[in-house]
Parts: C-alpha cells; sequence; structure tokens
C-alpha cells in the first residue's frame, strides 16, 4: 500500500460511515408537520399555558386599547383645544395604575380572597351606596352610577362585580355539600345577590345589572346548585328584566327601534353610525386614524362604541382579530376551571369569565345590531378608567389563581430560575479581555520564534549531511584507486 493509498482510506471508509441526509420526494424538508404537532401538543400541556396565556392576552387587548384611544379621541380633543394625545396619557394613567393592581392582586395568595371575600364584598356595596349620597354621586345620561370627586369620577359598580364574583366563590364553595338543602340554597346567597343588583338597578343601570346577572349565573351553574332552582331563578331573572323594560319609555324606544327599524328622530343616530362606520372599513380598514366617524358623527367613539372605530380602520380582519383575543381569553378560563382543584378557584375564576366575556360579547352585539343599544363598555380596550382598573385587577385575581394549577408553580419557577441564570452570564471586563489579548499575542508570538528556529535548523542539519555523503564518496573513491578495481569488482588489465 503507498502513502496516498494510506492517506485515502481512512477519508474513503469515514465517508462509507457517515449518514447522508437526502431529500425525500414526499417531504424535502422532513417530517415539519410532525414536529410542528409535537410542539404545539407539547406547549398546549404545559401546567404553566394558562398563566402566560393570560399574560399574553391581556397585555394584547390593552395595548391596543390604548391605541385605538389614542385615535378615536384625538380629533375632539384638538377640537376642544386640548392635546391630540390628551386621551392617551388618561388612559395610559389608568393602565399604569391598573398594572399596579394586577401585580398586587397576581401575588397575593388565593387564601387571602377567600379569608377577605365577605370584607370585599361589604367595602363594594358601601362603595355603590356613595351614588345616593347628594354632592358625591354624578349622573351621565340618566344613570346614576358614578361618584365624582375633585373633578375625578368613578363608577363602583365595576369594582363590585370583581367583589361579587370572589363573595360567590367563597360562599358557594362553604356551602358546597349544603346546596341541597333549601335554606343553606337560599340564604345569604339570594339576599346578597338582590342587594348587590338591587343597587346598581337604583340609579337605572339595567346594563350594568344584566352584566353582574351573567356573573352570577356562571358562577352558581359551576357551584353545581340543582338544576330546577337555576332555572327558576333565571324564568324570574327574565321577568324582572321585561318588567323594568316595559315600564320605561326609553327602554321600550330603543327595543322598538332595534326590532322594527323605525327610529324617531335621532333615535337611532348612534347605531346606524356605528353600522356604518363597520360598513366604511371593509375587508382591511381605511388605515389607522383614518376614521371618519369620529370627528364628531359617532356619539361615544371612544367608549362603548370603540368596537366600530375599529371596524372602520383596522376592517373586518380587525374585527375578527379582536373576537379572537376573547375566544382564546374564554378557552384560557375554561381549561383554568377543568384544571384547578380547589372549588373556590373554580367558582371565582367562572364568575369574572361571566362577567368579562359576557361585557364584550354584549358590546360587540350591541355594535353589530345583534341586540339593542345598551352601555356596556368593551372591556380593556374602552376607554374609562373605572371599566380598566377593575378588568386588569380582575386579570390579576386570575394570575394568582393560574399559578395554583397542577405543576403550574414549579413549572414557573424552573423557567424564571432559567432566566435568572442566563442573565447571570455576563461579558468578561475590559482589563480581563486586555489581559487575555495580550497573553494570546504572546503565545502567538512564542510559537513564530520557535517556527522560525525549527525552519533554520533545518537548512544546517540538510547540508551537515551533504557533507558527510560527499565525504564517504571520496572515500570510497580512493579506495579504488588503490586496489585496481572497477565498481563491478573486476580488476582492471
Amino acid at each position: 500500500m503507498t502513502l496516498e493509498e494510506t492517506r485515502r482510506g481512512p477519508r474513503e471508509d469515514a465517508r462509507r460511515t457517515a449518514p447522508v441526509v437526502r431529500p425525500d420526494e414526499d417531504q424535502p424538508l422532513g417530517n415539519i408537520g410532525g414536529r410542528l404537532r409535537d410542539g404545539v401538543a407539547g406547549w398546549l400541556r404545559s401546567p404553566a399555558l394558562d398563566f402566560y396565556g393570560l399574560i399574553v392576552v391581556g397585555a394584547l387587548l390593552v395595548t391596543l386599547g390604548l391605541v385605538m384611544v389614542l385615535s378615536s379621541s384625538a380629533v375632539l380633543n384638538i377640537s376642544r383645544g386640548n392635546s391630540g394625545f390628551a386621551g392617551l396619557f388618561r388612559q395610559g394613567t389608568f393602565a399604569g395604575m391598573g398594572l399596579a393592581l394586577l401585580v398586587v392582586a397576581a401575588l397575593l395568595p388565593p387564601g387571602f380572597y377567600r379569608k377577605a371575600a365577605w370584607p370585599l364584598f361589604g367595602l363594594g356595596l358601601a362603595l355603590q351606596c356613595l351614588v345616593f349620597v347628594p354632592g358625591l354621586g354624578w349622573a351621565v345620561d340618566g344613570n346614576q352610577n358614578w361618584i365624582r370627586i375633585n373633578g375625578q369620577t368613578l363608577q363602583p359598580s365595576e369594582f363590585l362585580k370583581l367583589a361579587l364574583a370572589v363573595w360567590l366563590g367563597a360562599l358557594l364553595a362553604a356551602k358546597r355539600p349544603l346546596l341541597h338543602r333549601t335554606f343553606h340554597l337560599l340564604f345569604p346567597l339570594v339576599p346578597g345577590v338582590v342587594l348587590a343588583l338591587g343597587l346598581v338597578m337604583a340609579g337605572h343601570d339595567l346594563g350594568t345589572m344584566l352584566i353582574m346577572a351573567m356573573l352570577v349565573a356562571g358562577a352558581v351553574w359551576v357551584a353545581g346548585i340543582p338544576r330546577r332552582w337555576f332555572f327558576a331563578a333565571g324564568t324570574a331573572g327574565v321577568l324582572g328584566v321585561v318588567l323594568l323594560t316595559i315600564t320605561s319609555a326609553n327602554r321600550m324606544a330603543r327595543i322598538s327601534n332595534w326590532l322594527h327599524g323605525i327610529c324617531e328622530g335621532d333615535s337611532c343616530y348612534q347605531s346606524d353610525q356605528g353600522l356604518m362606520g363597520l360598513a366604511e372599513g371593509g375587508w382591511w380598514g381605511v388605515g389607522l386614524g383614518e376614521s371618519r366617524q369620529k370627528w364628531g358623527r359617532l356619539p361615544a367613539a371612544e367608549d362603548d362604541y370603540i368596537f366600530a372605530i375599529i371596524g372602520e380602520e383596522l376592517g373586518l380582519i380587525g374585527t375578527l382579530g379582536v373576537l379572537l383575543l376573547f375566544t382564546v381569553l374564554a378557552l384560557l378560563m375554561f381549561r383554568m376551571i377543568s384544571r384547578l382543584e380547589d372549588r373556590f378557584l373554580q367558582i371565582t375564576v367562572a364568575g369574572i369569565c361571566a362577567w368579562i366575556l359576557g361585557q364584550a360579547f354584549v358590546n360587540m352585539m350591541v355594535v353589530t345590531g345583534l341586540l339593542p343599544v345598551i352601555g356596556v363598555p368593551l372591556p380593556f380596550i374602552s376607554s374609562g378608567g373605572s371599566a380598566l382598573l377593575a378588568s386588569m385587577t380582575a386579570l390579576g385575581v386570575l394570575l394568582s389563581f393560574a399559578r395554583r394549577e397542577p405543576g403550574a408553580a414549579e413549572a414557573i419557577s424552573a423557567q424564571i430560575g432559567a432566566v435568572r441564570r442566563s442573565a447571570g452570564i455576563l461579558p468578561a471586563p475590559r482589563s480581563a479581555t486586555k489581559t487575555g489579548r495580550t497573553a494570546k499575542s504572546a503565545s502567538i508570538a512564542k510559537s513564530a520564534s520557535a517556527a522560525k528556529k525549527t525552519s533554520a535548523a533545518k537548512p544546517s542539519r540538510t547540508a551537515q549531511s551533504r557533507r558527510a555523503a560527499n565525504s564517504s564518496r571520496s572515500t570510497s573513491s580512493s579506495r579504488t584507486r588503490r586496489t585496481g578495481r572497477g565498481p563491478s569488482g573486476t580488476r582492471r588489465s
């Protein structure tokens, strides 16, 4: 075997043994679908999915709300002599306050809410009673549902919703084994619910009262009360709403306009302008900030009808995106209810779920003409400090509960620890870097000098070998002349 064959042999063996990845005719890039399905399935099985999903969806909704409040309120603020960013600054301030409340609510353990359920409910009722205090209560469009202090307004019913959800969770979880008994089912559940809804209805706010009724229905359904009592309460509630509607000329006019489409004067002006905004948006919208309805045409463009501005500027794609976000939020809360093991946590999450989702879908159905006009804001998106603060605090409560899912705390701690370890890897200081570079250059110089010495030594060795070969040749030739023999060993004649 020659030297070339010896060198070539290992390379050819390595080429034979190395696996060769060749593209498949059916799947030239490999089984991407299978890997994607496995990754998504593993992500969906993660115990921390609800925790991080709530953070992502909540951040997207609040961010979208800030952008749309700026877009829908800039023109009117400029016309009033204010800054075009006044609406953004105001809503951003409430978002910052809401973020602080969200963090505090997320850090509190679920046991705190269980113990504080009754005090929180009492505080919510007390705040709601303040709307009837002369000089403190504030009426807007005939609804006595606000309090005004130093020019700042607050809607206590928004915080009463959260307090009611926590109270229902603690009460129904404690009475869970006794819900088949009539007395324990009715007291104190029915008096507390009637008092909370009655205080809101006393301020003529039927829309908020309906949202609170949805909250109660979601909580008692998950609590597992007997179905006959659930349907009986639902029937009584529907009859009550009908009675409250037919005794109010304003509400009857709204329902008549919605059913028949015949409006007297400008009673349908707001709903018509909202539908017109959705129609002008088309598929892709007229562009962010390019709405025409916000130029004074659409009343409450940044409040209850902000969904119409979203449809006009972002089109059908934008409205479907909002619907998708609330759908994902619903799936996350449904997943929480199925995974949580504590009845208090399950019932409270169900109440918050019915509140936020019910209010969101009622608002979107009103704007699209599927329901008569009911003054309820779009959670996380509509302008308004009270609604945003209450919604973000409720999101913090959900985050606190999501950490109590089986395996969620361990998964979150492990991921946070990994992030901390990654953040702890810092670059070397400049002094160490300079020292390292100096040492490296010194080693390179040393290697270069050694190479020069080696190259210089090679010619000297070659010269010595050449001199030794010449001397051996001369010695052999002298011997030949002495003996008289030729190179072949024969004697010369």
